[in-house]
């Protein structure tokens, strides 16, 4: 069985003049939460919608489980699970009763409706109408059908949005747990902090392509700023570039007992990003 889960190899996309994805090439192994970050309107959106074959590429390649994308099977795409912004709840029906629903489509048991029910904290909210639920709770109970049939593969486009800190923390618990197992997750946000805690890899896209992919803490060193800042016992703040010449003056702070702290000035991943892309998100 291949280790690539997911695959792409300079695919082209164009709406009409416009071309959308550029050369796009990444790999995703099994088992690796990969986050795929950009501005609006950069492709990724577009991106899924290929990878789950509801567009199709003008060139370039892309494989699927293991398999070329055009070779996929239904049974392949039982084995994934997708939230995105089009993920159908049924507004008159309750929340465990939706995912009761995507069981029975699933051909599996209800079994897992209540344990789902229970760590997206939508127990007490069970029998709530999805048309009486707020923005969080839905997106809960939307995250609960794409878990409902334990997934190998699983797709996110911005999977804690609306969600209060507690509830995001342990969605991001699940996705941990879910890795663990084997379960590979794709996953779009505009939280850098929860791409920096969920995902082993990101790709920075912009205008259709990847400008950037790495673990986030070695982009972060990549683009790290060529200065220390040192807190003193008796001369103040000193600024100093990482050289051999600050070094040799930092060696002689130390001998002197007059450092108190040394910090390295490293960007955070949003920083990276705007660096990256000139954009906000």
């Amino acid at each position: 069985m291949s280790s690539t889960v997911l695959s792409m190899e300079a695919v082209d996309l164009s709406f009409g003049p416009k071309r959308v994805l550029d050369g796009l090439t990444f790999s995703v192994p099994r088992g690796e939460a990969f986050g795929f970050l950009g501005p609006s309107g950069a492709g990724k959106t577009t991106t899924i919608k290929l990878l789950t074959r509801q567009l199709t590429r003008d060139s370039g390649r892309i494989s699927l489980l293991g398999r070329p994308i055009e070779n996929a099977t239904a049974a392949d795409y039982e084995r994934i699970g997708i939230l995105s912004d089009t993920s159908a709840l049924y507004d008159r029906m309750s929340i465990a009763d939706n995912l009761a629903l995507y069981a029975r489509l699933r051909g599996i048991s209800r079994g897992r409706v209540p344990y789902l029910l229970e760590r997206l904290g939508l127990a007490k909210d069970a029998k709530t109408l999805i048309k009486n639920c707020s923005k969080g709770m839905r997106q809960r109970a939307a995250l609960g059908a794409a878990l409902v049939h334990q997934p190998e593969l699983l797709f996110l486009d911005e999977p804690t949005s609306g969600l209060d800190p507690a509830a995001r923390a342990e969605v991001h618990k699940m996705l941990a747990e879910l890795r663990q197992r084997g379960t590979t997750v794709f996953l779009t946000t505009h939280d850098m902090a929860e791409a920096e805690t969920v995902c082993q890899r990101v790709a920075i896209i912009n205008d259709g392509a990847i400008v950037a992919c790495d673990q986030p803490e070695e982009l972060k060193l990549r683009y790290a700023r060529n200065r220390l800042t040192v807190r003193t016992r008796t001369r103040g703040r000193l600024e100093l570039s990482k050289s051999r010449e600050s070094a040799q003056q930092l060696e002689q702070l130390f001998a002197e007992n007059e450092v108190l702290s040394v910090h390295s000035d490293e960007p955070n991943l949003e920083e990276v990003f705007l660096e990256l892309t000139g954009r906000e998100f």
